[in-house]
């Protein structure tokens, strides 16, 4: 019986996990989850579940759900030290790190830490706080399994106990990218897309953050700074694709001329599955390809004038962390102001390059996580400082 905690329990990857688990109740027992908004879904969760303790955004929010459950009601905690709480609890082996964005960096860096065996779909976790990451990882004893689909194909075609002693047998790794709503159309019409246009991912379902950095291939660019941590594995020999079907979801190209290749239905049920009970394969409820039914498998090198984000994701990436830091947070903040329809689809990419451009002189590594908050939160400012100077202009 595994105990395990999912933080971002009421977002997609949250809602995957514990469709396996109710799936798996001999195997899965939750012990902990987190919500960050959705309260009314927490208490359905705490019904269906029955975890020892949850953690939600803050105090009111404690009050909500104890009048939602009444004396059936766990121990609820709050805030960013709740989440520190629950991710690195004793009674836990595996947390489920789903929290979208630089939010979830504290709790996972915890569950680290104290050894957990984590299932990490937040990417800034590595993006931002990489080297920090990683060593956490490697101190304390922590085992650290991609649940993102690109990684976790990469996990499953590398080979067994992949290290530096076979790293030399790889020649690359080759992130397949859906090319998001976008990739054929005429990039000099991108200033005029909308909210719901961008949103509006043709395979996959997910939140709209990661939506809007999928249509913008921000989202394909971090997955190549986490590739770099979680593989060891420089920049030159990390590469992306565009494979609009997504049946493909990374290939790893060997130094003998072989590739071998991760396949599936675009459901994020599958990668949960292959690392819920890793190394051991359960049921996922998905259906296996019926490869009688499949068209075709088409490919193209991705267009980095279309989508200039990408470069900009290498940029940082060699560059070092406090650029891949302060890359996330300008992402952040911009993807927020455009779904407030502040700024325009083309501008998230400008806000990046303008931070970037005032930050990429800066080098060295953050020796701790206070170090990482700082940087965020200049970026941060940088970010919105931009965007105040770009909507001052449009009222002039």
């Amino acid at each position: 019986m595994r105990f395990i905690t999912v933080l971002g329990a009421t977002g997609s990857i949250g809602s995957s996990t514990l469709s396996l688990v109710a799936q798996h109740p001999d195997r899965f027992s939750i012990f902990a989850l987190s919500a960050h908004q959705q309260i009314e879904k927490m208490a359905h969760l705490c019904q269906q579940f029955h975890p020892r303790i949850v953690c939600v955004q803050n105090q009111s929010q404690v009050k909500i759900l104890k009048d939602l459950l009444g004396s059936a009601c766990p121990a609820v905690v709050y805030g960013e030290n709740g989440l520190i709480e629950i991710a690195s609890d004793p009674s836990t082996d595996t947390v489920v790190a789903a929290i979208v964005g630089a939010a979830g960096l504290a709790p996972t860096l915890a569950a680290a830490r104290a050894g957990k065996t984590v299932l990490l779909a937040n990417k800034e976790a590595l993006v931002v706080a990489g080297p920090l990451f990683i060593d956490a990882v490697k101190n304390h004893n922590c085992t650290l399994l991609p649940i993102d689909s690109e990684h976790n194909a990469l996990l499953q075609c590398l080979p067994k106990n992949f290290n530096d002693a076979n790293a030399v047998e790889v020649d690359s790794l080759l992130l397949t990218a859906s090319g998001g709503p976008f990739w054929r159309r005429d990039h000099a019409t991108l200033d005029q897309v909308s909210v719901a246009e961008a949103i509006h991912h043709p395979k996959w379902t997910m939140g709209q953050k990661i939506s809007i950095d999928s249509a913008t291939m921000v989202n394909k660019g971090l997955e190549v700074i986490e590739a770099r941590w979680l593989f060891n594995m420089p920049s030159t020999k990390i590469k992306v694709v565009i494979h609009p079907q997504s049946i493909i979801h990374s290939i790893v190209n060997y130094c003998d001329g072989s590739s071998l290749a991760q396949m599936g239905a675009p459901d994020m049920k599958i990668p949960i599955s292959h690392v819920l009970d890793y190394p051991n394969r359960i049921f996922s409820g998905v259906a296996p390809l019926d490869f009688s039914q499949l068209s075709e498998l088409t490919f193209a090198a991705p267009d980095h004038q279309r989508f200039p984000a990408l470069s900009l994701c290498y940029r940082s990436l060699d560059s070092g962390q406090i650029a891949c830091t302060h890359l996330n947070a300008a992402n952040e903040v911009a993807v927020a102001a455009f779904l407030n329809e502040q700024i325009k689809f083309t501008q998230i990419t400008q806000t990046i390059e303008t931070v970037l451009h005032q930050s990429i002189r800066e080098t060295g590594l953050c020796e701790s996580l206070e170090e990482i908050i700082e940087q965020d939160k200049i970026a941060r400012k940088n970010a919105h400082h931009f965007i105040q100077s770009s909507l001052d202009q449009l009222r002039r």
